[in-house]
């Protein structure tokens, strides 16, 4: 597609750019449609990625990416001296690769810094307040997103494509995580070892990194009750942090006897790929809005996902199959609160039914039934 813009970038100039993106997991997975559509749009360009360390398995293996740049937040715990070298280190490798274009998608003040270190001919991000005189005196070009619509944030990374003069076509906008051969082999040893076959099997993620976006514990066994009730395995997935470690726990308590056996725990056991290839293999993915969500999304795995003060038009479940339950009693959500008043418990989450969600669980794998 032609671009009508005046200020394009001309990409038979670039021969390599870098990506940021510097937030969760989620948020780096949903950035993945950004390599693809560059990457086809222009062939011949070198595209690397920065991200931070632990984000780095939501981007391993992507086709489009030539080099993945890591930043490892304990740096900073390790001394002033370490840190120092370690940026140094990084810096030095981002200047060597002599970027021509730099595309940051978030509005972390490093961006800023990367655009002056590293001298880039062409810079995008999205468009600052008119008195941040840094940002427009070392930045080409600001995308802009709607002032009072929403905006998946997939098209919102992508925007920083289309203020360049590069369009997206409808393959471009899958997300991509590759799990590689190590995690599928290992997932598929574990599914035989419980004696799990390929989709028979639901995945239920209770937890996300912030508990005011969690169902209750109870509402969840309840859920996975009904599940095994109606002939299906279950395998409960978490991180392995202590508040989620605790959800699992008052889950798996609160389940009837019955459904235990058919009941297989993996919170804490997998890493990010591992989890990758288990979702992979699931018949569908139940959990609230997170990044195995995302995970699920990127791996077609159809998803039932519950929504509180989070808008499920910008984090809803990506081009996959799906069902998203929300609250019809509350018109203040999405609010983006840490739940009600700040209280860190959001009743539009809590206060939605087991049956409606069972039911919603039910259709879609009534559609999506092989």
């Amino acid at each position: 597609m032609a671009s009508a813009l005046p200020d394009p970038v001309p990409l038979h100039l670039v021969r390599r750019a870098l990506v940021t993106k510097l937030r969760h997991h989620g948020d780096v997975l949903l950035a993945s449609p950004v390599f693809t559509t560059l990457a086809r749009a222009a062939p011949g360009i070198e595209i690397d990625a920065l991200v931070y360390l632990e984000t780095a398995p939501m981007l391993t293996g992507h086709p489009a990416i030539a080099q993945l740049h890591a930043i490892d937040r304990d740096w900073k715990e390790r001394g002033v001296l370490t840190q120092a070298r370690a940026e140094w280190a990084l810096l030095r490798t981002l200047r060597a690769r002599r970027y021509d274009l730099l595309i940051h998608l978030t509005e972390h003040p490093r961006g800023l810094a990367l655009a002056r270190l590293l001298r880039p001919r062409w810079s995008v991000t999205r468009e600052r307040d008119k008195r941040a005189a840094l940002w427009r005196r070392h930045f080409t070009h600001f995308y802009r997103l709607p002032a009072r619509t929403e905006r998946h944030v997939v098209e919102q990374n992508l925007d920083a494509l289309r203020r360049i003069g590069v369009y997206p076509d409808e393959a471009d906008r899958r997300l991509v995580m590759v799990p590689g051969i190590a995690a599928e082999q290992k997932v598929a040893a574990l599914l035989a070892e419980h004696g799990l076959a390929p989709r028979e099997f639901v995945q239920v993620h209770p937890g996300s990194r912030w508990l005011f976006k969690c169902w209750p514990a109870e509402h969840t066994a309840a859920l996975i009750d009904l599940i095994v009730a109606d002939g299906l395995d279950v395998v409960v997935t978490g991180a392995p942090d202590d508040p989620e470690r605790a959800l699992t726990t008052a889950v798996l308590a609160a389940l009837r006897p019955a459904t235990l056996p058919r009941v297989v725990n993996f919170t804490g056991a997998l890493s990010m790929p591992e989890l990758a290839a288990l979702t992979g293999y699931a018949r569908a993915f139940a959990g609230v809005d997170s990044a195995p969500m995302h995970i699920a999304a990127a791996m077609g795995t159809p998803a039932l996902a519950l929504f509180g003060p989070s808008s499920e038009f910008a984090w809803g479940p990506w081009r996959v199959a799906q069902r998203v339950v929300v609250s019809t009693q509350f018109s203040c959500r999405p609010c983006g609160l840490d739940g009600c008043g700040g209280g860190k418990v959001s009743e539009c989450l809590t206060t939605l039914p087991v049956e409606r969600v069972h039911a919603a669980l039910t259709s879609l794998l009534a559609q999506t039934q092989r």
